[in-house]
């Protein structure tokens, strides 16, 4: 009878570990202007596996204790269904693609299913690290297990939270709200051409009286390699219009020289300033982002 009881030891050590996983997900999952995840059911969704994925850590460590490794392998299919929470995640937007204002675009989509695939392992880590603290300190006090247990937990999520956080595009490049110009059936943003499309006097109009632009400088020469690339303006453009919504036109285009991006959009809210801090707060994406220091090191021999 003793065997099949959980001791308060026990309960406790699960109920701490379980608590700090799932809070763990609580801060990590945040609205924010992007709007993702959707208010409430994508919310809702995410904390519940969040709670899974702490509970799962959770009762690591009482399992080894009582030498049940076969409940060890609640941990592979731990993984696999976190895998599954990226596929879904990956499948949902891409479906959604046809009904945005302008699409995200696959390196966007891609780099968005890793992070919740990614924060489902950090709830697992803390919550696991959280369990083991406690049970090494069971000839302890309870207060002391448990404060331990928190406080090993808050070092492990600062330090993933920490290792796991990307860049964003303010940090690479310096943003600037541009000078729209209609010249014809052209588009000029601080005399940087960026399409001939304008064709009716109605388009003429609304883009020089309704129109706003954004130019993006990079800080450095080999952030070019990472602004250029199609898949991260696609995101910017997205950010944009999401958070602006789009009226009639939105564009991107890139100047060659000095390797400028131009984003202009006609937006049904008109806002220069939270349109540059969208702008800056557009995280770059992990498949594009390149390391200049690792390109300075001479790994190919030149034969002395």
């Amino acid at each position: 009878m003793n065997n099949a009881t959980i001791s308060d030891e026990t309960l406790i050590l699960i109920t701490t570990a379980i608590i700090m996983g799932t809070l763990t997900r609580l801060i990590t999952l945040k609205l924010d202007y992007r709007q993702y995840p959707s208010y409430p059911n994508g919310y809702f969704t995410h904390c519940v596996l969040g709670f899974i994925a702490a509970a799962i850590g959770a009762v690591a460590m009482p399992a080894i204790k009582t030498k049940n490794f076969v409940a060890m392998t609640f941990l592979t299919i731990a993984i696999q269904q976190f895998r599954d929470v990226r596929r879904a995640e990956r499948e949902s937007l891409v479906s959604l693609e046809n009904t945005e204002f302008t699409v995200r675009g696959d390196a966007y989509i891609d780099g968005i299913s890793k992070t919740f695939e990614s924060r489902n392992y950090m709830v697992l880590m803390v919550s696991l690290v959280t369990g083991i603290v406690m049970q090494l300190l069971e000839d302890h006090s309870i207060p002391m297990q448990v404060g331990a247990g928190v406080l090993a937990g808050s070092i492990t999520f600062t330090f993933l939270r920490i290792f796991t956080r990307g860049q964003t595009v303010g940090q690479v490049a310096d943003v600037a709200i541009g000078k729209v110009e209609v010249k014809g059936a052209e588009l000029f943003v601080d005399d940087i051409y960026v399409c001939n499309t304008l064709g009716t006097e109605n388009a003429h109009k609304m883009m020089a009286e309704e129109g706003m632009a954004a130019v993006i400088t990079p800080k450095e020469q080999h952030y070019r390699i990472t602004l250029d690339n199609f898949g991260q303006r696609q995101a910017i453009l997205f950010e944009v219009c999401r958070a602006l919504g789009v009226k009639r036109y939105h564009f991107t285009r890139k100047e060659y020289k000095e390797g400028k991006i131009v984003v202009a959009i006609v937006p049904i809210i008109r806002d220069e300033m939270f349109m540059m801090q969208v702008i800056k707060e557009t995280p770059l994406l992990e498949n594009v982002t390149k390391y200049h220091g690792i390109m300075k090191h001479k790994y190919i021999s030149r034969g002395e």
